[in-house]
């Protein structure tokens, strides 16, 4: 088959390693030449001296792309990658001719109290347990676990992923990252993306609620949004969103 064209991929797993997230990744390399990486103090990138910025990730991505020659390309962004998509979109707009973040978040005030991911290692392991699965998904009360199997399988899935053990300097790294994360906050310019654009969300998302997507829907030019059934996996839970993210692909 034909690719599409050139793509980036922007992503983090509970435990990163770009082979967790391989499953997500294959549908795109079957339709496009794909690029995808393990963000910085990550996987088996370095971990530098932080602190990290939002914009270091963002240059990472930006010096990936020139050291492999693309000067124009889409962007995917899945979860935390999705908040890379949006820095780089908003610092180099010339690198991408569209740009599709999933799960796509940014600081906006929250339509209820959560629990903010850089606090969950401070919790005790039963108090982790209880919180997790309703950031994964706000149906995710043992009750509803214990009825849909397929979403109790997700959940265990996420919940062994964010308990295999890491060295310190992975622990660092990841530490790293999520402080990176809750300081990011790029709502004053979002108007800078001007290339097609794509903003999917989960309906159930307790991490990146539908509310904060349309917060960045006003503010993007060109862009719609898509809500799935599903929480913050529902690329996993609602088969529709795949394919409507290549469709859009095709389009754009």
């Amino acid at each position: 088959m034909r690719a599409l064209g050139d793509l980036f991929f922007s992503s983090t797993a509970p435990a990163p390693r770009l082979a967790s997230a391989q499953l997500l990744i294959d549908p795109f390399r079957q339709r496009c030449d794909t690029l995808a990486h393990d963000q910085r103090g990550l996987g088996r990138t370095a971990v530098p001296p932080g602190p990290y910025a939002m914009a270091d990730y963002a240059a990472d991505a930006a010096a990936l792309l020139d050291h492999v020659g693309w000067s124009r390309c889409a962007v995917v962004g899945v979860s935390f990658g999705g908040m890379v998509a949006q820095e780089l979109a908003v610092t180099w707009p010339p690198n991408a001719s569209s740009a599709w973040r999933w799960c796509a978040r940014r600081r906006a005030a929250p339509t209820r109290r959560r629990t903010p991911l850089h606090t969950l290692a401070s919790l005790d392991a039963a108090e982790r347990a209880a919180v997790a699965p309703l950031l994964l998904d706000t149906r995710f009360t043992p009750d509803w676990l214990a009825s849909h199997a397929s979403d109790r399988m997700l959940a265990d899935m996420m919940a062994r992923r964010s308990t295999e053990v890491q060295d310190p300097e992975q622990a660092r790294g990841a530490a790293e990252q999520l402080q990176a994360r809750a300081a990011h906050d790029v709502r004053d310019r979002l108007h800078r993306i001007t290339c097609p654009t794509l903003i999917a969300a989960g309906r159930y998302d307790g991490i990146a609620p539908v509310a904060n997507s349309e917060a960045i829907l006003v503010h993007v030019p060109h862009a719609k949004l898509n809500v799935y059934e599903g929480g913050h996996a529902f690329f996993a839970q609602d088969p529709a969103a795949i394919p409507d993210v290549l469709d859009f692909l095709t389009e754009a």
